[in-house]
């Protein structure tokens, strides 16, 4: 798209914090669910929901909202969920009720999945495919940055102000971005605009991805043999076989299976999904932090900095390499980090020191930053220029489904851990066993995940192999045409 070269930086810069208000936002509220138990006299099953129906909104219209961005202008589409998702953090924090405030979490995932799900579409139509990965390496420093700032940003405003603030804080942000993106941002028309929503397909998407996500979230209390978790995850799958059905009959899919029949399009996408199913399990470390180490709220937020931030730091680095020197190498690298983090976790301790648990989230967080925007990059770029919403879309379903996977699945095996180690006593609460049979849970469950993303690093390696294959099949004919 054709921009001078410092508005298309500004352009990037506006939709970076769109990018770091929605990061920042999940957070900062994660971290004042305590405050809010209080605040509404509530229980933690239903203060859960603050963050559960955020989250199935944004699983459950992800592609039905990528869709429409390859059938309208994309910017009109994130800019109008940039306006609700600010207007519904100032209504949170006027809730009166934790039932109100759910329902207003619930709005703002719907404005939040309008920006999420166009944001890399309109990172790849605004920047050439020379500086893709860099441009994708500058949001993935964004997303860090959110993260890394969020615990100690919402500790001090809920201290020093009150907990709507963590929600206000948003609305600033969001009227500035949105003059940013309104004013950079070039208007990004559809390549082919006449085209239909498929209504069908985005009704039975809705409910099949809003049952999954309940089902894995609700599976965490309730437990996975539970009927309705059952009935829920059954009509996921069910959906699933109606959804593939529905696709291949119609003239014009929501989600155009075709897609997949690109290898790379495919195994880089599953291996996303594998890679945040591993991480999500990054919620076990602050019971290690303050259970097992003794360190208070204070520091152990301090600690979580340690991964989001040697991230953002090697996000735009790997991008920069990733145009140079092609993606799939250097998401590799990345994978060989993860796996070699994990293993590390594989080895904690009690007496493990400070440095020791510092180097080890660091080489989780060095792992994604080189993994991460290389690998978005390599889908945004075999996508079809009308797809690119739809693409999009993905990468922004599969970081969700992952996390919706992860969370209850290396919760299930932190525990299943902790009850084989034989430093646990019977009928005690997990949380509160023997440091020892904690450590052994941790140690555990980083080793089956290390073997996940290990799965992960022989795709990549398979990818990498038949790019190469390709590549040099390609290079005769290029050489008898020069």
């Amino acid at each position: 798209m054709d921009a001078s070269p410092t508005k298309k930086w500004l352009a990037l810069l506006g939709l970076g914090m769109g990018v770091f208000m929605a990061t920042l936002d999940a957070s900062i509220v994660n971290i004042s669910l305590p405050t809010l138990v209080k605040a509404f006299n509530t229980s933690f099953a239903t203060v859960q929901w603050v963050v559960l129906s955020y989250v199935v909104v944004l699983a459950s219209l992800m592609l039905g909202v990528a869709r429409l961005g390859d059938m309208r202008d994309n910017k009109r589409i994130y800019l109008s969920g940039l306006g609700l998702f600010t207007f519904s953090s100032f209504l949170c924090g006027l809730s009166s009720s934790i039932g109100w405030l759910i329902g207003f979490r619930a709005l703002q995932g719907l404005g939040a999945v309008m920006m999420q799900a166009l944001g890399n579409a309109l990172v790849t139509q605004i920047v050439a495919p020379s500086e893709r990965g860099r441009a994708l390496g500058l949001m993935g420093t964004t997303v860090s940055i959110g993260i890394a700032i969020g615990p100690p940003l919402g500790g001090l405003l809920i201290g020093s102000i009150g907990w709507q603030s963590v929600f206000w804080v948003n609305v600033p942000v969001g009227i500035l971005t949105a003059l940013a993106v309104w004013r950079f941002v070039p208007a990004c028309p559809p390549a082919n605009p006449n085209q239909r929503f498929d209504g069908a397909g985005a009704l039975v998407l809705f409910f099949t991805l809003g049952a999954y996500a309940l089902g894995m979230t609700l599976g965490q209390d309730a437990g996975f043999s539970h009927p309705l978790v059952q009935a829920l995850l059954v009509g996921a799958l069910t959906g699933l076989l109606l959804f593939i059905l529905i696709e291949k009959h119609i003239s014009q899919p929501m989600l155009d299976l075709s897609l997949f029949r690109n290898p790379f399009f495919s195994i880089n996408l599953l291996m996303g999904f594998l890679v945040f199913v591993v991480l999500a399990g990054g919620f076990i470390m602050p019971f290690y932090l303050e259970n097992v180490k003794g360190f208070s709220v204070q520091m152990t937020g301090l600690f979580l900095m340690a991964n989001p931030i040697l991230m953002g730091i090697t996000a735009p680095i790997a991008g920069s390499l990733s145009d140079r020197f092609g993606s799939r190498v250097i998401s590799l690298i990345g994978l060989i980090l993860i796996v070699a983090g994990c293993i590390s976790f594989g080895s904690i301790a009690i007496e493990t020191s400070v440095p020791g648990i510092l180097w080890r989230m660091g080489l989780m967080g060095l792992g994604m930053g080189m993994f991460q925007s290389p690998n978005n990059s390599a889908i945004m770029g075999t996508a079809p220029r009308e797809r690119l919403g739809v693409a999009s879309g993905l990468i922004g379903l599969a970081r969700t489904l992952g996390n919706s996977t992860g969370l209850p699945l290396m919760g299930s095996l932190f525990t299943a851990q902790v009850l084989s180690s034989r430093f646990y006593q019977a009928g005690m609460e997990i949380t509160s066993a023997a440091p020892q049979a904690l450590v052994d849970g941790l140690r555990g469950m980083y080793g089956i995940a290390a073997g996940i993303v290990f799965l992960s690093t022989l795709l990549a390696t398979l990818v990498w192999w038949m790019d190469m294959r390709r590549k040099r099949a390609v290079q005769p004919l290029g050489s008898i045409q020069s």
